[in-house]
């Protein structure tokens, strides 16, 4: 038992899953079950879910949100809070991921899993360090997927305000909306960088414009239907320009 934490503390783990540790042990997870078992029992040790523990103290949401879902990443309004574009805290970790999770609440703090389909699982970049490293969308994929589904983020003024606080990159956030494939996004987002004045995405606003079609949508599209409507963009402004520009600047 003592040599399961020895093991651990020599090679530096503070979260693993049980098949990872025996590999690396040299043991089979038979032999290894009862003795992690013990050590959650006499407090050492947590587990997170069937399979997954962590060090008794170690309680990093973002890395054990990973963990849940080893193939997705860290998103919308909790990845919005990492890259430091939203004045709010939210009190849940948002997770993409291509596969099915329920929701669950580990050590107190509340996950929930977005599943969208495997083609939208992009975007993603590592941060952190060896066993505390997680995977988390990048800041382009983290404005679309937020544009793409407002319910995962802190409201509209919210991201109007990290939109225009976010230093985006032309290629990066084509290659994104490219990947969730929503034209009204596309539509959102040439409007608003342009009413915001956003510069150096120019390539961003000739390719958006290139895809706009026939069909308006609303710039808000959890506001009334109502406003005036900009042909250039095929949209209906149920936000005025001066609520955007005020949204932006966080004054609203």
């Amino acid at each position: 038992m003592d040599n399961v934490i020895l093991f651990l503390d020599d090679a530096e783990i503070d979260i693993f899953e049980i098949s990872d540790l025996a590999n690396k042990m040299q043991i089979s997870k038979t032999r290894l079950q009862p003795t992690l078992e013990s050590l959650v029992k006499r407090g050492l040790l947590s587990r997170i879910e069937k399979g997954k523990y962590c060090r008794h103290n170690f309680r990093n949401e973002y890395v054990i949100a990973n963990f849940l879902a080893p193939d997705g990443a860290v998103a919308y309004w909790s990845a919005l809070n990492l890259h430091g574009l939203t004045t709010q805290f939210p009190n849940t970790i948002f997770v993409q991921t291509p596969k099915l999770k329920l929701s669950k609440t580990v050590f107190g703090v509340n996950y929930h899993f977005v599943k969208v389909k495997p083609s939208k699982a992009s975007g993603y970049e590592k941060t952190g360090y060896g066993n505390h490293a997680f995977w988390i969308t990048n800041i382009e994929k983290t404005i679309v997927d937020c544009f793409d589904l407002p319910a995962y983020n802190g409201g509209y003024a919210e991201l109007i305000f990290a939109l225009n606080k976010a230093k985006l990159n032309s290629k990066k956030l084509i290659e994104a909306v490219k990947t969730v494939d929503n034209i009204a996004v596309i539509k959102r987002l040439g409007y608003l960088i342009e009413v915001l004045e956003k510069g150096n995405l120019g390539q961003f606003i000739d390719f958006a414009l290139s895809c706009v079609n026939d069909k308006y949508n609303l710039i808000d599209p959890q506001s009334d239907d109502n406003g005036a409507f900009n042909a250039k963009w095929k949209l209906r402004l149920n936000v005025s320009e001066q609520d955007i520009l005020e949204m932006g600047n966080n004054v609203y």
